[in-house]
C-alpha cells in the first residue's frame, strides 16, 4: 500500500512570521499546520527563516547563506515592513521583493501555485504608532502593498491580502500581542485559515 504523502512546508519573513510576542505555536505558520494537520494532511513542522527587524534586504542575505531541503510543497512570503520603518525606498523594496519572490517559486519546485504571498500589516493602528503619524504609516503601507501584489500577480503566485484584517486592531486590542505592536494569536489565527484553505486548493 502507498504511503500517504507527507508535506513540507518553508515560511519567509520577519516578525510576523515567527510570531513575535506571542508562544511559538500561535505563530501563523504552526497554527497553518495544525490546521491542515487537523484535516488529515500530513505535515511536518514548518520551516521558518524569519527574524524581527529583517528588511528584504536581510531576509535575502540569511537565504544566501542557509541551506535548503527543497523542494518545498508549499512557500510563503511575507516581508517588507522593515523596510517602510527604516525609510528605504520604494524601488529598492521592489527590486529585493522580486528576488524573494523568484528565491521562493524555486523553493518551490517553480510550481507558481504552491507559493503564498501574504500582505504587510498595518502596524500604524497600534498603540505604539500614535506618536508616530499612523495616518502616513497607513499609506506607506499600502503603497508597499502594491508592489509586492503586482510582483504576485506578475508570477502567478498566491496573494492573500491580510492588511485589512490587522487594521482591526484599532478598534479590538485582542488581535494585538501583549507589546501592542504585533497581532495576538487570535490575529494570527484568522491568517492560518486563510492560507490553509488555499494550500488546500493546491496540494494533493
Amino acid at each position: 500500500m502507498q504511503q500517504p504523502k507527507k508535506y513540507s512546508y518553508l515560511a519567509l519573513g520577519d516578525s510576523y512570521t515567527i510570531g513575535e510576542a506571542v508562544p511559538i505555536a500561535e505563530s501563523f505558520p504552526y497554527q497553518t499546520i495544525q490546521i491542515l494537520r487537523n484535516a488529515g494532511y500530513d505535515f511536518y513542522a514548518a520551516e521558518i527563516i524569519a527574524k524581527t527587524g529583517w528588511t528584504t534586504d536581510e531576509l535575502l542575505e540569511a537565504i544566501t547563506g542557509t541551506t535548503f531541503s527543497n523542494p518545498y510543497d508549499i512557500v510563503s512570503l511575507l516581508a517588507g515592513v522593515n523596510n517602510q520603518y527604516r525609510g528605504m525606498s520604494i524601488d529598492e523594496y521592489a527590486n529585493s521583493f522580486e528576488t524573494l519572490l523568484k528565491n521562493a517559486i524555486s523553493f518551490s519546485d517553480k510550481r507558481n501555485d504552491h507559493v503564498f504571498v501574504l500582505s504587510i500589516p498595518d502596524w500604524g493602528v497600534t498603540p505604539v504608532a500614535k506618536d508616530r503619524n499612523p495616518i502616513f504609516i497607513s499609506a506607506e503601507i499600502d503603497r508597499f502593498n502594491e508592489v509586492n501584489k503586482q510582483l504576485s500577480h506578475q508570477y502567478r503566485v498566491g496573494y492573500i491580502n491580510i492588511t485589512e484584517e490587522t487594521r482591526k486592531a484599532a478598534a479590538d486590542e485582542t488581535l494585538l500581542a501583549t507589546d501592542k505592536l504585533h497581532p495576538s494569536g487570535k490575529a494570527y489565527g484568522v491568517w492560518a485559515k486563510e492560507l490553509a484553505k488555499k494550500i488546500e486548493g493546491v496540494i494533493d
